[in-house]
């Protein structure tokens, strides 16, 4: 393997334009600015948000499953002496920068738990690269000695309470090229098992009491290779236990959502629930609230009788793409028999992985309930047992590529490594007619654009016999003359990103609504609408 220094790394990463609401091609969408994120200068309109299109005549919207990868698992656990030997889970991120692709994950270099846990109650941050996403290598880093030597692919984090830098569990990266501070352009967040005496600031007495602390911790770094702990104490310390599994940036807040279940956490009446999502905020990543809110939980939870089993595992894996959030959450149903073992009393448990949806960054719901987006295996397939979703999306041409893991809840590591999903670019849902030789439109919420603002759509089956009629719309859902009628726009032609053309440019600094109007004929299915992008 190749080996890098730090600063080979850094050279090689072009700065990203990051672009908020003061620079981007779009003012406002609905209630909710374009401000959520890296490279933001549209909005996306997805057909299964009902938020961004909540007006709909005869349209019926059908969830996509990915199409699996046929060299899975695509980045595979280590030999035996590597960090990554025991298993190699993206319970992490995926990020494209540069033109490359860059994966922290986590490893683990037993090849079996002990007492329930990873040995030293470590599972190190691993580094991987690719130019494809399909390819990886595993550079040697330089940067923590582990077996002797510093040959390895672990990043480094430091901490003046040793205990918080230890990764345990879940990891989540995010890259701010524009943070005015180098050493905090790429952001972290994990789990950590500190002993109690090392949680300063007290905790709560809520809950039963456990051997170590579920601590929430925060990292920053200049390289993503190097990382400094945030203070000496855990973010969620002196309040309950937590399991953060995401990071995001949406609005003026950091989000950092994650699990619990009762008794630290409970229906809204008080009564006991399974895991659900939960989310702290903090305006600068380094003071975050006391409170938390309830970001999400499935159906079959909030039903006056619970659906038995249902669970939300570890939130949900996030996309940002600026106006809205999208993500990918672990359906968790019991086992239908407890295990007589009790030390893996999760065996059994069967996990595939659903969509969800956010327009305010805190509040999340499911399109289509209970679909699976990436399902679990057959029984002679590597990830048959259970999956674990990763924020780990990359759009890249036409197609929309994401990775997951597979867990072995017996607890004996088998096959838990990294997969490969793709689909259509932002095919995660088609809108089309649902009854045949009728009518059938939709009206999207009010957007006003600044100058130079362009519409394009994601299309598949337009024709010029069947093509998309699309209109603009006033904000009292009028009929704009110039962009209506006789002057609307015709799409004829399919694309993942095809321009919609008008005889005028897109209006600028006044609210309109877009109004697409299915072919009666053909076979038309609508994806997204993308707006103020180039």
């Amino acid at each position: 393997m190749k080996r890098h220094s730090r600063s080979q790394f850094l050279s090689s990463i072009p700065l990203l334009v990051t672009m908020f609401l003061n620079s981007t091609a779009i003012e406002s969408f609905g209630q909710v600015s374009v401000d959520g994120g890296p490279n933001v200068d549209e909005a996306v309109l997805f057909s299964f948000d009902d938020h961004a299109i909540p007006w709909r005549d005869n349209v019926a919207v059908t969830p996509v499953t990915a199409e699996k990868h046929a060299a899975n698992p695509v980045l595979r656990r280590g030999p035996q002496g590597a960090p990554d030997h025991g298993h190699a889970i993206l319970y992490g991120s995926v990020l494209h920068i540069g033109g490359k692709f860059r994966m922290w994950y986590l490893g683990m270099f037993e090849t079996e738990v002990k007492s329930g846990q990873a040995p030293g109650w470590w599972r190190p941050m691993c580094y991987a690269e690719s130019d494809d996403g399909v390819t990886w290598t595993k550079p040697e880093l330089g940067i923590v000695n582990f077996n002797g030597n510093t040959r390895n692919n672990i990043c480094l984090i430091e901490s003046e309470v040793p205990s918080l830098a230890k990764v345990n569990d879940f990891l989540s990266v995010i890259y701010e090229p524009n943070d005015p501070d180098p050493q905090r352009r790429y952001k972290c967040v994990y789990i950590a098992h500190p002993p109690f005496d090392d949680v300063r600031g007290g905790r709560s007495g809520i809950g039963p009491d456990e051997r170590r602390w579920g601590a929430f911790i925060g990292a920053t770094s200049a390289d993503g290779l190097s990382w400094k702990v945030i203070g000496d104490r855990p973010m969620n310390a002196g309040g309950e236990r937590f399991e953060v599994a995401g990071l995001y940036r949406f609005g003026n807040f950091y989000y950092a959502p994650g699990q619990l279940i009762s008794p630290w956490v409970s229906r809204m009446d008080g009564s006991e629930i399974g895991r659900v999502m939960l989310t702290y905020r903090s305006p600068d990543f380094r003071n975050w609230s006391r409170a938390k809110a309830t970001a999400f939980a499935r159906p079959g939870q909030l039903t006056s009788t619970p659906i038995t089993g249902q669970q939300t595992h570890m939130g949900a894996g996030l996309w940002n793409r600026g106006n809205v959030l999208i993500g990918l959450y672990g359906m968790w149903q019991d086992a239908e028999k407890k295990p007589k073992d009790s030390k893996y009393w999760n065996k059994g448990v069967a996990i595939d992985l659903g969509l969800i949806v956010s327009n305010d960054g805190i509040h999340f719901r499911e399109p289509v309930p209970d679909h699976k987006v990436i399902a679990r295996g057959a029984a002679d397939e590597w990830d048959s047992i259970a999956l674990l979703q990763g924020h780990a999306f990359v759009n890249v041409g036409d197609r929309t590529m994401m990775w997951y893991s597979h867990w072995d809840t017996g607890g004996k590591l088998q096959n838990m490594e990294i997969g490969l999903a793709t689909m259509r670019r932002d095919g995660f849902a088609w809108m089309s007619r649902r009854v045949p030789d009728s009518p059938a439109h939709v009206v999207t919420a009010p957007i006003t654009a600044k100058s130079g603002a362009r519409i394009f759509i994601n299309v598949e089956g337009a024709t010029t016999v069947a093509p998309l009629k699309v209109e603009l719309l006033d904000e009292f859902d009028r009929s704009l003359p110039d962009y209506s009628g006789e002057a609307a726009a015709m799409v004829s032609e399919s694309g993942t990103r095809t321009e919609v053309v008008w005889s005028k440019p897109v209006p600028r600094a006044t609210p309109f609504a877009i109004r697409i109007t299915l072919p009666a004929d053909g076979d038309a299915k609508f994806y997204a609408l993308y707006v103020g992008g180039n």
